[in-house]
């Protein structure tokens, strides 16, 4: 019998900087700051992500306003690179570009429902702030609205055959995804602030 492994879905994980770097305090300030100076970010974020903050729908494009994201965007440029090498996508001559780049500042008690980045090739997250417990991302096998009739998976199930995986949330580190992906973040359920940047990579 043979066991083949058929339209696998990969996820690109790496250490961008140590939590302590210069770069990653000043994103952390910035972060904070944006949300004090944002006034339509905070009230989109009031009806949209209640008790949280997000750019997404104010502050998209944070790699072209701000030099310490700029400098975040060129080190984050060389993983995307890597991760659709790895995919083996044949870009022709043309290049992967960073088209969006937002703030999410999640308090205690805020969650981030599932959902996908449509019209976006790579999407991923960047973790400037994690309290220890903060919740990681949770990846769906998109597959799953699929499975009809299937039982559910043994708790001792392998990873890859999971119906969800977590990646831990951690800072300095870069999480890259296809953009169709299913993902979410379940509720925060820790003191204190956890801090990401999100972004998304098309063709230029």
């Amino acid at each position: 019998m043979t066991l083949q492994s058929l339209f696998v879905t990969q996820v690109y994980a790496a250490r961008l900087q140590q939590a302590r770097a210069p770069l990653n305090a000043q994103l952390l300030r910035e972060c904070r700051q944006l949300r004090l100076d944002d006034a339509g970010g905070r009230r989109w974020s009031a009806e949209n992500y209640p008790g949280g903050y997000t750019s997404y729908d104010s502050a998209s494009r944070m790699q072209d306003r701000s030099p310490t994201f700029a400098a975040l965007a060129h080190r984050i440029d060389r993983h995307a690179r890597a991760f659709a090498r790895a995919l083996e996508f044949d870009f022709d001559a043309r290049k992967l570009v960073m088209t969006d780049c937002w703030v999410n500042i999640m308090a205690r008690g805020v969650a981030h429902g599932a959902h996908l980045h449509p019209l976006s090739l790579l999407s991923g997250t960047y973790y400037v702030h994690t309290p220890r417990g903060s919740p990681g991302l949770k990846l769906e096998d998109p597959r799953l609205d699929r499975f009809m009739a299937a039982p559910p998976r043994r708790r001792s199930a392998r990873r890859e055959l999971r119906p969800w995986v977590v990646i831990p949330a951690q800072a300095g580190r870069v999480v890259l995804f296809e953009s169709w992906l299913r993902h979410e973040v379940p509720v925060s359920r820790v003191p204190g602030e956890r801090i990401s940047i999100s972004f998304n990579y098309g063709i230029g």
